[in-house]
């Protein structure tokens, strides 16, 4: 039992991912923005932490991811990174930071890991940011990709329905992959996208293929934290699944803490020095 756990403590690493994958082991990946969570996150054992820019919505208070800055993403990848010692740590390149210009997809993704010490990196999109995903793995960095519903792109697709329905865009979706793995990504997270097709990525690929959205036939799932616990109850997809309601245990107890501080019950005689 105790080589078990010494083991499964191990950091994990891109490779660790490649290895669950060989052998039929599911990858469990949660976003997280700030130390407090991430050290809960990370050593309730955790795989993969992801610094998603996501936290333009639940941190910023955005209605899309596409307001966040190179710089915001680095404040929450540092502050995540002080706090995890197991988990990968992945942190999204940001709206505006690669598409367009693989010069400064380098500078960005070269700033993020130095500036938050994070394990790699993550990027939306396929064959029309092959050069800047080219650009930034021969500088070493280790990317993850991202396919299917690609909120950055929320303004072209003018919705957040499902992707890949139609013959077309499955077909695109899966030369994408195809191409991400061969162009050496270590994982790819598949969005909202039919779980059969899915499931035929993960088979093709020998990357991991994480699901958002996307099944139970890929290699791993991903989940927004503030989703998945409840804190957030205005986002309600058929792929989420609330493990708590965090959102009524924090109001009920913020309420109860109002009603003792205006009678007078807190502080009381214990409480004070």
């Amino acid at each position: 039992m105790s080589a078990v756990l010494k083991d499964d403590n191990r950091k994990v690493t891109t490779h660790r991912l490649f290895e669950m994958k060989q052998r039929g082991e599911k990858i469990s990946m949660l976003t997280a923005y700030e130390y407090s969570m991430a050290k809960i996150i990370d050593q309730a054992g955790m795989d993969v932490i992801l610094v998603g820019d996501s936290a333009s919505n639940v941190m910023a208070g955005n209605i899309t991811t596409l307001p966040i800055t190179l710089d915001q993403m680095i404040y929450h990848g540092k502050s995540v990174m002080k706090a995890v010692k197991r988990a990968l740590v992945v942190v999204d390149l940001p709206f505006g930071s690669y598409q367009g210009n693989s010069k400064e997809a380098l500078a960005s993704a070269i700033r993020v890991m130095k500036e938050t010490h994070a394990d790699c990196i993550k990027i939306e999109g396929g064959a029309e940011i092959k050069e800047s995903v080219q650009r930034v793995l021969c500088a070493g960095i280790p990317l993850m990709g991202h396919l299917g519903l690609t909120p950055q792109s929320i303004n072209k697709f003018g919705t957040y329905a499902v992707r890949a329905r139609e013959e077309a865009e499955a077909r695109k979706l899966m030369e994408d992959a195809c191409l991400l793995e061969e162009l050496g990504c270590f994982a790819v997270v598949v969005e909202k996208v039919p779980a059969e097709l899915a499931a035929r990525v993960a088979s093709k690929l020998r990357i991991p293929v994480i699901g958002i959205g996307a099944g139970n036939g890929v290699d791993g799932q991903v989940l927004v934290m503030h989703d998945m616990l409840g804190i957030n109850q205005e986002f309600s997809p058929r792929f989420l699944r609330r493990y708590a309601n965090l959102y009524e245990v924090i109001t009920e107890s913020v309420q109860a803490y109002i009603k003792d501080v205006k009678a007078g019950d807190f502080p009381n005689e214990k409480e004070q020095y």
